[in-house]
């Protein structure tokens, strides 16, 4: 649950202290992940003396919450808060540890020597880091940290000081370092020998890009640089002259006026500043040097769109701040009412008693020539299916099969092309449920997904799909995500069900339902006081059990969770019977 932040001014004229501002900003809006650690990398003073690169990075790192970063940047008394920076590329971190205890050494950024000539940040886990790890101290390099990720910047490191040549490019070095990592990963990069450049880049690991400038933008489409190859009958081809789609000049945004670019794991760290984002896909790497902005590639895949285009977020900052609550969490179950009303608005003719989910429309005749649907999610996710599987056999009179991603991907589960699978995720992002995405596309299977996020891998590699509109979901524990999932499910039965005679009764029971739902959550949060008196009598138990059946097994599931995320009491839903 690590959270990325990064900041490049271009000709945009920023103190040192609003830097940091903006930096300890961006993490405050990523604590909601959870963390144990900060830390932040800036351009330091110029060195003195003789060495030809006078270039420093300072490193400042903090164990607990982000406020004492932000009191240990106001004190720093090595750097002038008042200088002004017209260029200047800063990077900010809070770390889960995964590998190696919480501390101030493991915490990132990660540096590859004493001299901070290459620092990362890194979410993610890298699954060869000791193969990596025990090559470079054979190497001689020296490690200080216990973690995974601190072979990034050695590595890089490695690659620098073996260059070829002295007019090897950032961008190129990190290719070169993507290229020997395994596991999941969104990086971002800094360098004292690159000061006004920054390259980013992702496998597994969500990372965006936020886009600011007064100035028009160039173009909000990028087209996609492939590493000088040409593309032909799925070989790649090595070619010494540059094609049209290689030239900076042309494949990139910004055209040297003043432009702000903002890189962050989450979008809620972002919308303050810019609605105008970029979503990174697998194996992109974006490069900013000199002000403008460009997307590269190893090598181009069959059918893969070769542009990546600028998006506006559909979020406002209202939506990630608490207002009156005490917790994102209980701000998320109040908002029920509204996230489920705007998962049927739009969709729910309630006079005509008609659905029409339009992301599914040109698919739908496919559909309903299947034989069977397969629901594939995680968690909350998975318990939004359990919820909805009784109504979707009745509804569509197909086989409808729930899968658990992990498990479903350990089994290698049979998947044959006339089956629909639907895949459940908040974010669009969940690791196991994208992995068995991409196993079920490699059956020839249809693929639909469900998702609150637009512009996720989940979105962007389904066939089609619905979007649950449920709002930004800030708090870690699922709420109105899932409430929003099991009405997105249930309006798809009904779609499916739209001509059958024998249902129209049912269907008709169901939309009106459906039309008294945000009425019943409302009355339901009315008993909040109630509810809490419960919890006063419970919260000391070392376990509870919740229990039932029929619809409701996928509730005592789904509070089982709740109370285990929440409280980290045991607590197990059951199947109730014999």
């Amino acid at each position: 649950m690590c959270g990325i932040f990064a900041y490049l001014n271009y000709q945009v004229p920023r103190t040192r202290k609003e830097i940091f501002e903006t930096l300890v900003k961006g993490l405050q809006r990523l604590e909601y992940r959870g963390y144990d650690s900060a830390g932040v990398a800036v351009d330091g003073p110029k060195k003195t003396g003789n060495d030809h690169n006078q270039n420093t990075i300072c490193l400042i790192k903090k164990t607990g919450k982000v406020k004492a970063l932000d009191e240990e940047l106001c004190k720093n008394d090595l750097l002038d808060l008042d200088e002004k920076l017209f260029t200047h590329f800063g990077i900010a971190h809070t770390r889960w540890a995964t590998h190696g205890e919480p501390s101030e050494v493991n915490s990132h950024p990660h540096r590859s020597d004493k001299e901070n000539e290459f620092v990362v940040i890194h979410n993610g886990i890298i699954t060869n880091y000791k193969e990596l790890k025990a090559y470079l101290i054979n190497k001689g390099y020296e490690f200080e940290s216990e973690t995974d990720t601190e072979v990034i910047p050695k590595l890089i490191k490695y690659v620098y000081d073996n260059r070829e040549n002295e007019d090897i490019g950032f961008s190129t070095l990190v290719e070169r370092v993507i290229q020997q990592l395994e596991g999941a990963f969104a990086l971002v990069f800094k360098s004292r020998h690159f000061p006004r450049e920054a390259v980013c880049t992702r496998r597994g690991s969500p990372l965006l890009i936020g886009v600011r400038s007064e100035h028009e933008l160039s173009s909000e489409d990028i087209p996609i640089q492939y590493n000088n190859a040409l593309f032909k009958e799925g070989v790649q081809e090595k070619n010494s002259h540059n094609r049209a789609d290689c030239s900076s000049d042309i494949d990139s945004v910004g055209d040297g006026r003043a432009v702000e670019y903002y890189f962050a794991s989450d979008a809620s760290a972002i919308i303050e500043h810019t609605n105008k984002v970029l979503y990174l896909e697998d194996d992109d790497m974006a490069v900013v040097s000199e002000g403008k902005l460009s997307i590269h590639r190893l090598k181009r895949k069959v059918n893969e769109n070769p542009v990546r285009a600028i998006q506006t977020l559909q979020m406002e900052l209202q939506q990630i701040m608490k207002g009156n609550f005490d917790a994102f969490m209980q701000k998320e179950i109040f908002e029920q009412p509204e996230s489920v009303f705007n998962t049927m608005r739009g969709r729910i003719c309630f006079d005509t008693n008609t659905v029409i989910l339009g992301g599914l429309t040109d698919h739908l005749k496919e559909i309903k020539r299947c034989r069977r649907l397969i629901v594939i999610g995680c968690g909350t996710s998975f318990h939004a299916a359990v919820a909805t599987r009784q109504i979707l056999e009745e509804l569509t009179e197909l086989s409808v099969m729930v899968e658990l991603a992990s498990d479903f991907l350990d089994r290698n589960t049979p998947v044959f092309r006339d089956d629909v699978c639907f895949f459940i995720s908040q974010s669009g992002e969940t690791a196991d449920t994208l992995m068995a995405l991409r196993y079920c596309k490699g059956q020839g299977a249809l693929t639909v997904g469900v998702t609150n996020t637009v512009g996720s891998s989940i979105c962007r590699e389904t066939d089609c799909g619905v979007h649950i509109n449920a709002g930004p979901e800030i708090g870690v524990a699922s709420t109105k995500a899932y409430t929003s999932q099991f009405v997105a499910l249930v309006m798809f039965g009904l779609m499916m069900s739209e001509d059958r005679l024998s249902l129209q009764q049912r269907r008709l029971d169901i939309i009106n339902g459906l039309k008294m739902l945000p009425d019943l959550i409302k009355q339901v949060l009315a008993l909040d006081k109630k509810i809490k008196a419960i919890a006063d009598e419970l919260y000391q138990q070392k376990s509870l059990l919740v229990m039932g059946r029929g619809y409701h097994y996928a509730t005592c599931l789904e509070g089982a969770l709740k109370i285990k995320e929440i409280t980290y009491m045991h607590s197990e839903g059951i199947l109730a019977g014999s």
